[in-house]
């Protein structure tokens, strides 16, 4: 009997209200003969990750994880850091994806320019970074922080507002044509903030997933 391949999901913060958020986020990707999609909190990792500090914190911890799943066929780490990302991808010859360069891989398909919404400031110039090193920084409107924790993201009063308030900045001030939510923690919240905004609204583990299925079904 063939094997039903699985793709392990990796919070890379010890919150499980965010874990649970992405089980929320990717369950309807699942259908009956695809793969198994299994959403995990790294226990090591901080509460959660919204420092440089905190990124490099958890790259090891997910190189081990990664090297002792052997019965995973894809990987996705579930941070918008995309922390450890290519030091995992040198432990294991499955695919590694990171949700952030999924998420606005995603965006460039459905928008000339796209905006992001982060948790805090001090998030910004690491994402900045990233974007250079992938070469995307024309096409990048902007992007605009929250001025909330990983925790309030996930489970906070207010949030949803407060991402309306922001996405619409977003949209109206910078010109972005679709919407990557930033952080893992703002899952639950995609599908009403499209329906406020008008435009695209990226979930990037969402997307990571659906690229994952795609090279594991066309196998």
């Amino acid at each position: 009997m063939t094997r039903r391949a699985r793709i392990l999901v990796i919070n890379p913060n010890s919150n499980e209200a965010v874990t649970e958020g992405l089980r929320q986020a990717v369950a309807p990707l699942a259908f009956a003969e695809g793969p198994e999609i299994i959403c995990e909190t790294l226990r090591d990792g901080p509460f959660g990750i919204e420092t440089q500090e905190h990124a490099d914190s958890v790259t090891i911890p997910l190189r081990r994880r990664v090297e002792a799943a052997d019965d995973v066929d894809a990987f996705i780490i579930a941070c918008y850091s995309d922390p450890g990302l290519h030091v995992a991808r040198e432990g294991t010859a499955s695919p590694v994806f990171g949700i952030a360069e999924c998420g606005v891989l995603t965006a460039l398909t459905r928008a000339d320019r796209f905006g992001v919404i982060a948790i805090k400031s001090r998030s910004i110039p690491r994402h900045i970074r990233y974007l250079r090193q992938m070469g995307l920084m024309d096409r990048l409107a902007g992007e605009r922080p929250l001025e909330m924790s990983v925790a309030e993201s996930a489970s906070g009063e207010g949030t949803l507002d407060r991402m309306i308030a922001v996405g619409t900045e977003l949209k109206e001030r910078d010109g972005a044509g679709a919407i990557v939510m930033g952080c893992a923690g703002m899952a639950r919240h995609r599908r009403p903030l499209e329906q406020a905004l008008g435009i695209p609204v990226i979930d990037p583990t969402q997307a990571a997933v659906a690229m994952a299925i795609g090279t594991l079904v066309v196998r």
